[in-house]
């Protein structure tokens, strides 16, 4: 035994050594000189080999409230912290800097984190393309995609010469206040701790604000209040609109996300500061503050359920739908108001993708001082597959570059880089200066219920179509669970659900649920970018009900694959013209539903009723012999669900759709010719 044991530690040593001495430039060759190098100077030797860290730093707000933050500051060989001014990131989390500094201990670990990553890129390891499992290989490869030092203190950053702060959000980890999710008290938390972080004698006066996910939204939303002292953003799959992102897309509460997220930062905000209470310095108001707000929205949540209609609606609840009130003011974001050099990194199937594009748009700045990344990526597997041959570097990558450049004045290049950088669906990655591409046009193509001959376990088999139907038709389709083994129900668990393919890249299950209107194959390449809208004509046998629709790619061999997705509460159909996208001759090509109780339009029962459902905005290639589906379907859950009082309107009955000469249905789609 002994000597097995001797053998396995030698061997495994020798496998490190190996692994430690790979090159990563070699799986980088096609990449331009200015990526190559970004990655190497993330790679490189550190200039100061320690890392400081000030635990739990009191930061007073304006307000009194104490934020507590953990500051990583650099040391050198001889361990005293660096003392020259340097520039500082911040990063705001909600599920405490506790939970992140265990993140940053394992990927501080000599010998693991670098030889892993290198082992998945060079050897493309966990590659199960080909297999009925092939999402598990893209959630381990996001472990070598450089989310992980993004997420937490970046050792590695810090040591070439920056301070971090990693801060608990108000009324989370070890934070005093009551959790605001979003609020206008939390953005301006972070303004001021940038201004904090600015004065201090181990500053430089220039900060740089970060994050992912929640740490992503707080960064930008940061920037919105328009801190002297922030300089740059680096933020990773964030949302913007978030009632519309992942709250309530489409007037439907996404139910595989929410409460999951809501849960786990309630329950975390209560894991007190063990420290204190061992030297007697227990912060009593941080108590204080959460016995005053114990499951913060959450109550709400669970009391949303017993509500069987709208008019008990209690008023509390009234408040949060209230555009004008502080929650919906508060998760509204206003990327137009941004003036720091910002760095997006977003998914088209993440749960905040309907805002990433939008954001990079709205910001103010010229191409060289904003950036914008989209990959095939769900939230879970965002960064998945960066740092390979063909693909752009690491997102630690190029966070460093991005932080050097604008906090440090270093000439990388980074300015240059395309201002898109896009994973074309069905094709690979893409670089452009304009989303949407150039060159699109919006082309109408109708649902016909003349079969496509495409597909047989559907509702119905339908076509899509250049001309309008020539006769009515009426087609039904009831509320069912298929759509829980679907791209939607991958997305709207933040990937969970993508590891098994069946589900996460191919539709046929969900549509077996399903309307599907498959169109004619196309002949040559063919490129789609920017919003899509599909126009329907419904009727329901209840006053209220709830529409999903996708917008697909057929492969020659039957796969259907989502490019995009939609929904829409019927009675929540009404439009905010202002905000929508509109061509001259009306159509819509991005609506904007107001989502308010107060301009709900209960439908008619048995009475023809036009909605659009918006899908969120993609960017995709047909190759030859592909097709243009769209499915059809009288529910989403989990990506959304009515609240139950309007659920119980609804009835779960069956839902038609009119294909009427007078009054077609239609999907709008901006394509660079016609199909």
């Amino acid at each position: 035994m002994k000597v097995f044991l001797r053998r396995w530690v030698v061997g495994a040593a020798v496998a490190a050594t190996v692994i430690a001495t790979l090159t990563v430039p070699a799986a980088q060759a096609d990449r331009t000189a200015d990526e190559t190098a970004w990655t190497a100077a993330q790679d490189e030797a550190p200039k100061y080999p320690g890392v400081h860290i000030d635990w739990d730093v009191p930061i007073t707000m304006s307000d009194g409230v104490v934020i507590k933050a953990n500051v990583y500051r650099p040391m050198d060989a001889a361990g005293r912290i660096v003392d020259t001014p340097l520039p500082t990131i911040v990063n705001m989390t909600p599920y405490t800097k506790l939970a992140y500094m265990l993140l940053d201990s394992g990927l501080s670990i000599p010998g693991l984190s670098d030889p892993l990553v290198t082992l998945i890129n060079r050897f493309d390891l966990f590659n199960l393309n080909g297999t009925p499992f092939s999402g598990f290989g893209d959630q381990v490869k996001t472990l070598s995609g450089g989310i992980a030092r993004a997420v937490t203190a970046d050792r590695k950053l810090i040591q070439s010469g920056y301070t971090e702060i990693v801060a608990d959000l108000r009324g989370t980890g070890f934070s005093q206040g009551v959790w605001q999710a979003f609020g206008e008290r939390e953005k301006q938390d972070t303004a001021e701790i940038a201004e904090w972080a600015a004065r201090q004698p181990w500053s430089d006066g220039k900060v740089g604000l970060a994050g992912v996910s929640n740490g992503g939204i707080s960064a930008l939303q940061g920037a919105e209040q328009q801190p002297p002292s922030v300089q740059a953003v680096f933020s990773v799959i964030p949302g913007s609109d978030l009632l519309r992102d992942t709250l309530a897309p489409g007037g439907g509460f996404v139910v595989g996300f929410v409460p999951f997220w809501l849960a786990g930062i309630n329950v975390a905000k209560w894991l007190p500061d063990l420290v204190s209470i061992a030297t007697g310095g227990f912060d009593w108001k941080w108590l204080a503050d959460r016995v005053a707000s114990p499951v913060t929205f959450l109550d709400t949540l669970i009391r949303a359920l017993f509500v069987l209609s709208v008019d008990s609606i209690p008023p509390d609840m009234r408040a949060l739908l209230d555009p004008d009130g502080p929650f919906r003011v508060g998760i509204t974001g206003h990327p137009d108001k941004v003036e720091a050099p910002t760095f997006i990194v977003g998914g088209w199937h993440d749960i905040f993708a309907n805002s990433q594009p939008e954001a990079y748009n709205a910001i103010p700045l010229p191409t060289s001082q904003k950036k914008l990344l989209m990959g095939d990526w769900y939230h879970s597997t965002a960064g998945a597959g960066l740092g390979v041959a063909g693909a752009p570097p690491r997102i630690d990558a190029l966070q460093r570059a991005w932080f050097d450049k604008w906090l440090k004045g270093i000439d990388n290049g980074i300015d240059r880089y395309s201002p898109l950088t896009l994973w074309q669906q069905g094709g690979g990655w893409t670089s452009t200066d304009q989303f949407p591409r150039p060159g699109m046009t919006y082309t109408r193509q109708y649902l016909s219920a003349e079969p496509s001959g495409t597909t047989g376990a559907v509702v119905h088999d339908g076509s899509l179509r250049a001309e309008p139907p020539t006769s009515p038709t009426r087609l039904t389709v009831a509320p069912g669970l298929s759509t829980v083994c679907s791209r939607d129900g991958a997305q709207g668990t933040a990937g969970i659900m993508g590891i098994i393919d069946a589900c996460g890249k191919d539709s046929r299950i969900a549509e077996t649920a399903a309307l599907t209107f498959t169109g004619n194959p196309v002949a040559e390449p063919t490129l789609l970018s920017g919003p899509i809208n599909v126009h329907l004509n419904t009727v329901l046998d209840a006053t209220d009900g709830y529409w999903s629709a996708t917008l697909n790619d057929v492969a020659p061999d039957g796969t259907s694959t989502v490019l995009s997705s939609g929904q829409l509460t019927a009675s929540l159909r009404k439009n905010d013209d202002g905000k929508s996208k509109i061509l001259p001759n009306g159509d819509y090509t991005a609506p904007f539903p107001v989502l308010t109780l107060a301009d709900r339009e209960p439908v008619a029962p048995g009475q023809p009723t036009v909605l659009d459902v918006g899908l969120v905005a993609t960017d995709a290639v047909l190759p030859p012999g592909h097709r243009l589906r769209v499915d059809i379907y009288a529910a989403n859950f989990p990506r959304g669900m009515m609240i139950p009082a309007l659920l119980l309107e609804s009835q779960l009955r069956p839902q038609h759709l009119e294909l009427d000469p007078a009054s077609p249905s239609w999907v709008n789609v901006p394509l660079n010719r016609p199909i």
